[in-house]
């Protein structure tokens, strides 16, 4: 999402992030009539957090890395619905919605004081900056 960062982080953590997990715990008591719903959102869930885990290690975008794990976040609430645990699906949401707003928001002002995103050039761990970013140029140039 394209915008100004304090309002892109602000939108991440009151609408975008709860509205689906949201509506899925409010229908719970009817997903318990269908036990292939639950096996079927469980999957997809687990199948979402995999996938957005996997493609958070590749981009080198700061940004896209927050995305990422917010989506894979997103797929461990879902895998949550899915396995009936309610109540964690719950928790899981409401203190994404307050860490993640506040988190999003901090690095975002962090990066605008360093003016870039390019996580390489981020030294915070010599080692593991160095890898990551071997590893998405080595990938990149394919």
């Amino acid at each position: 999402m394209e915008g100004p960062t304090p309002v892109s982080a602000l939108i991440h953590a009151a609408t975008l992030v709860t509205a689906g997990v949201y509506l899925m715990l409010r229908t719970s008591p009817l997903l318990e009539y269908g036990p292939t719903a639950l096996v079927v959102t469980a999957w997809l869930g687990a199948a979402t957090a995999t996938y957005a885990a996997t493609c958070g290690l590749l981009v080198n975008d700061l940004k896209r890395v927050i995305a990422f794990s917010t989506c894979s976040q997103l797929g461990y609430m879902m895998m949550a619905v899915g396995l009936s645990q309610f109540s964690v699906g719950l928790f899981h949401l409401v203190t994404h919605a307050f860490l993640g707003a506040r988190f999003s928001y901090y690095v975002i002002k962090l990066l605008i004081s360093f003016n870039y995103v390019d996580y390489c050039r981020l030294v915070v761990i010599p080692w593991l900056s160095a890898l990551l970013c071997y590893y998405y140029n080595q990938h990149r140039s394919q």
